[in-house]
């Protein structure tokens, strides 16, 4: 008995250590801004009024103890100006409206797949910490969600136990009908209290914990009494119609929460928003996998004269898929806009099959269209190709696609060094696909031509699966690598799913998806170890909320006789970034690619794919923070850009008829801007900086979109060109990188008292400007018992107005400001005093707002940077510290379909050109043609364009990085260096040097000085085009 209870328990053990524990960052930049946009709300709130650290009331029978509520918070004016302060920091509108009718209300926006539960639970404890508050509801509108909240809460007991020595699991529960005591702890404990709970619980008066028990007591009303803190997650879900709300969030009201913070990727109503984080911030911060879409047509044969209808364009032309070659390239798939009499032919490259074949006559969107072959005339409707498949042809395709891709995969991260396994995901539309009761086997269509097509595979790559064998454990039985997870009934069994509509399952089918879901999370940690053969999983799609696995790699819709393209929110499933076996984050943007298997042409899915992903984003929207970052790069100093005067640029813009009062730019706003003179003086100073900086960033913001790759072509991989090879130009730019790899520190002469007396000057000037009498309403309420012992709260008649300079600020003393001011600036303490001793009397009593305290810092800082910049005098190398020279000139090393679109912002070299890298993306027309006349100069003898952050100068602004590096052939026959001369240049396309900003200047001379340090033969300028270039350069 001893033995075999040994075995069992190591065997367990075993099992155990298949699961992969998570690992956790506490310090990602964009979660921590999300968790302080909620807490800055309540930062600074007035402490002497009666309420608000009122906690207790006394008791209301014997032996029970006193209900324990939330500190209250006063709202009104202080709140509104936190939020507008926290608005304007992340770029957003404040709406006056809404913020009225919705005071207890604050949205967070997160893209599926960055951390949103994360968020949520580190508020819940930021703000536990930071305030006092105690009780908290996370409510969830399904059981798919709520068993997700509590996975991670499981998950990140250790992670918040460091972080905030709270064990979350001791303080969190689930609510449970069954099991009222806890919501009766909930209610009386005077620890934190966190209650997760599907709506379904409360928003029904037939619900249990709404009924009086036996003793007359009633959970529901002590709740609403301790005034909990309610996170909603994925509101968009309960809250009904614009024209009749929903009982779910009536019922939420009913609560009188303090406040409620909603979080979701897809909200319907924004109310005072304090974070956004979009799908295309996501993309573009590499916080969410890269998309690659490969279809059914990259089977066809490359002789085949293949052609796709895809769609009908605003311009009435055709647009077409076709395969195309230029010459030295391979054969690819491309699309084009076609009218009558256009050859395909000439379209291909000159590829043989398309020889005499023509567009038949013009096209029309009610028409098929019509093309001409040498064999007769044929049509093709919208959608069609003249390449046609069975459906079963279809599904097996995008099973063999989806095998292949995922090997694919799997070998290309094991060849990188990583230990990420790879998962295979197909949303299916019916269990019987894959689980036929009827069948002798009890497999269903789908999974009989999985095994079929599987077994072919793993021989194709039994090689190399082989040298990996340790990674594919029992991969040849085709049982142990595939699983369904589909919707159990009460006995679990597997059963389809009904539906009201499209995509609402009736009430029985959502409880039986439910519990496929939490079958799913049981399995969530084992999944991604490699000790677990399986490997591809199929799923119905109602149970896709899921499917949060990392480490998706292939997704793969199959519908049966169906078009219809895979939704955002199926796709959403596998976009989170993998997890490797340590538990930890890759972060390799050439891993964190997502393919999905469509079957459909790539042009229709992605075009489709991106019209979900857009479609709350309005291109000629002039958003908030499209405003601030305007304001910003026209040089206006930080502590002057103030929501006000967000708000004032805001306002003169929709009155010179730049943009109309729903913030959308008008037909002629790009031109007005240019010639506008604005009422606001600051405004004014900067109007052409203003205007150059707003026209720049609506067009940047009118070509934002996430990048889809062309899964159908091979990768056109960005290579350095071969003539870098040869010994010669090898010398050369290994002489390049050895300047570029030095690393400097500038050097700054402050005068101390001149540093003092000015910052000074600026916070007298600025105390003086604020308003410190800002008005707080205040509710005043009487609290009081009825005959049945319940505690009633009733509202006086009549809020109540004060100012803020009335209420009593707890002073702080010169020791406290310094010591704040000093952590934030690194400034010397004496220096600090100084300032605070030289202000006047009454200015000085304003530092203790804390509201004033942050701002002032923020002068000191920005006087601090003025002054260093003006006094930056020279650089010195750090000797022993490099910068890699990849890192250098690291380039964007694949290129797709959707680059080649957008001709004016990628280079590509000509043959014989003197660039380093095949291609470049580009900031600019001004770039493009920089780039264009550097390879068409016959002395230019290698050229590079210098990506952001790879090569970096130090200076008091941050580091700055120049455009190009440039050798060119020395003229000068007297120079020791008769090979070549090293520019490094800054390109300002059209600008003139009174129209740059003190910081571009600042940054430009810091330039000159850090290569006048480490290389005589490295010279740096700015240039506004390529003849000013050779003139600033001096060269022919």
């Amino acid at each position: 008995m001893i033995i075999e209870a040994f075995l069992l328990l190591k065997k367990k053990e075993e099992k155990m250590s298949n699961k992969i524990i998570f690992q956790f960052d506490d310090n990602l930049e964009y979660q921590k801004k999300a968790v302080d946009s909620v807490v800055e709300l309540f930062r600074g709130l007035p402490k002497s009024l009666d309420s608000i650290y009122a906690e207790r009331i006394r008791k209301t029978r014997i032996m029970e103890k006193d209900p324990v509520r939330n500190i209250d918070i006063v709202r009104g004016n202080k709140l509104f100006q936190n939020l507008k302060k926290v608005q304007l920091k992340n770029g957003l509108f404040t709406n006056e409206g809404v913020y009225k009718n919705h005071e207890k209300d604050f949205t967070v926006e997160m893209e599926t797949g960055t951390g949103k539960t994360y968020v949520y639970l580190r508020t819940i404890l930021e703000l536990h910490k930071e305030y006092g508050f105690k009780k908290f509801m996370i409510v969830v509108p399904s059981v798919a969600i709520r068993k997700g909240v509590e996975k991670s809460i499981e998950q990140l007991r250790d992670h918040f136990k460091r972080l905030y020595n709270v064990d979350l699991s001791k303080y969190s529960f689930i609510y449970d009908s069954n099991n009222l005591g806890k919501v009766n702890n909930f209610v009386e404990d005077n620890n934190l209290s966190i209650c997760v709970m599907n709506i379904q619980a409360f928003n029904k008066d037939s619900n249990k914990i709404r009924k009086d028990d036996e003793y007359a007591k009633n959970l529901w009303r002590d709740i609403k009494f301790v005034r909990p803190i309610v996170f909603i997650d994925e509101p968009q879900k309960i809250e009904g119609t614009k024209k009749k709300k929903s009982q779910s969030l009536k019922a939420i009201e009913e609560l009188e929460p303090l406040f409620t913070l909603r979080y979701s990727a897809t909200h319907k109503n924004l109310y005072n928003q304090v974070y956004k984080l979009d799908s295309y911030e996501a993309y573009k911060k590499n916080l969410v996998k890269k998309i690659r879409v490969k279809t059914i047509n990259s089977v066809i044969s490359k002789d085949f004269p293949y052609i796709r209808y895809t769609y009908f364009t605003k311009d009435c032309k055709a647009r077409i898929e076709m395969f195309s070659q230029i010459q030295g390239e391979s054969i690819r798939f491309k699309s084009f806009n076609v009218e009558n009499g256009v050859s395909l032919y000439e379209l291909s490259g000159g590829l043989p099959q398309y020889k005499d074949m023509f567009i038949a006559e013009q096209p029309h969107k009610e028409k098929s269209l019509k093309i001409a072959t040498n064999y007769g005339d044929f049509e093709l409707a919208l959608g069609e190709s003249n390449k046609k498949l069975e459906n079963k042809d279809i599904i097996r395709i995008q099973i063999r696609l989806a095998i292949e891709n995922h090997f694919q995969k799997q070998f290309e991260i094991l060849e990188e060094g990583k230990k990420i396994k790879t998962l295979t995901l197909f949303f299916i539309d019916e269990v019987k696909k894959v689980r036929d009761s009827e069948a002798s086997d009890g497999r269903g269509d789908y999974l009989k031509i999985f095994d079929e097509e599987y077994l072919k595979i793993v021989q194709k790559y039994k090689e190399k699966i082989e040298k990996y064998k340790n990674y594919f454990p029992h991969y040849e039985d085709v049982n142990l690598v595939r699983e369904g997870y589909f919707a159990l009934d009460k006995k679990k069994n597997e059963v389809e799913v009904e539906y009201k509509n499209e995509d609402e399952p009736k009430a029985k089918s959502q409880e039986d998806i439910d519990r496929g879901i939490e079958l799913i999370l049981e399995k969530k940690d084992e999944l991604i170890s490699f000790n677990e053969p399986l490997a591809f999983i199929f799923s119905h799609s109602a149970l896709r909320e899921g499917w949060d696995n990392p480490n998706v790699f292939t997704l793969c819709t199959l519908k049966n006789g169906s078009s219809e393209i895979a939704k955002k929110q199926e796709i959403g499933r596998g976009l989170r970034l993998p997890v490797d076996v340590t538990g930890n984050r890759c972060l390799d943007r050439n891993v964190n690619e997502l393919t999905v298997i469509a079957n459909d042409s790539y042009e229709n899915f992605s075009r489709m794919l991106q019209e979900d992903f857009n479609k709350n984003m309005n291109k000629n929207e002039v958003t908030s923070d499209l405003l601030l970052v305007t304001l910003e790069k026209a040089g206006i100093p930080k502590i002057k850009i103030t929501s006000e005067l967000v708000d004032e640029f805001k306002k003169e813009l929709i009155e010179k008829k730049v943009m109309d009062s729903n913030n959308v730019l008008l037909k002629n706003g790009e031109k007005e801007i240019k010639e506008i003179q604005f009422s606001n003086e600051t405004l004014q100073e900067h109007s052409i900086q203003i205007a150059e900086n707003f026209v720049k960033y609506m067009v940047e913001k009118g070509t934002n979109h996430i990048e889809i790759a062309n899964g159908d072509n091979e990768p056109i991989i960005n290579k350095q060109r071969s003539f870098v090879s040869e010994k010669e130009f090898q010398n050369l730019f290994e002489e390049l990188g050895t300047n570029l790899s030095k690393k400097a520190i500038y050097k700054c002469k402050i005068d101390n008292e001149k540093y003092i007396k000015s910052s000074i000057e600026k916070i007298n000037s600025y105390i003086s400007n604020f308003d410190l009498k800002q008005i707080v309403e205040v509710v005043e309420s009487k609290g009081d018992y009825n005959e049945t012992g319940n505690f009633n709260l009733k509202k006086d008649s009549g809020d109540k107005e004060i100012e803020m300079s009335k209420i009593e600020v707890a002073p702080k003393s010169d020791f406290e400001i310094a010591n704040y001011i000093m952590y934030h600036t690194m400034l010397p303490r004496l220096a600090i005093l100084k300032i605070i001793s030289g202000l006047e009397k009454e200015k000085r009593k304003a530092l203790n707002i804390q509201d004033v305290l942050e701002n002032v810092t923020e002068i000191l800082l920005e006087n601090l940077n003025e002054m260093k910049a003006e006094k930056v005098f020279e650089y010195e190398v750090i000797d022993g510290y490099v910068t890699d020279t990849e890192k250098i000139f690291e380039v964007d090393n694949k290129i797709n379909e959707e680059d080649f679109e957008n001709k004016r912002r990628l280079f590509q070299a000509k043959k014989g050109s003197r660039s380093l890298n095949d291609y470049y993306k580009l900031d600019s027309d001004g770039e493009k043609e920089f780039a264009e006349k550097l390879e068409n100069d016959e002395n230019v003898l290698l050229f590079t364009k210098l990506k952001k952050g790879g090569f970096v100068i130090d200076t008091p602004y941050g580091n700055y990085s120049p455009d190009w590096a440039i050798i060119y052939k020395n003229s000068s026959e007297n120079s020791e260096n008769n090979v070549g001369i090293y520019f490094i240049v800054e390109t300002k396309a059209d600008k003139e040097e009174k129209d740059l900003t003190s910081v571009e200047k600042s940054k430009i001379k810091c330039g000159k000085l850090h290569f006048e340090a480490i290389s005589k033969e490295v010279k740096f300028n700015w240039v506004n085009n390529y003849d000013d270039f050779k003139r600033k350069f001096e060269i022919k």
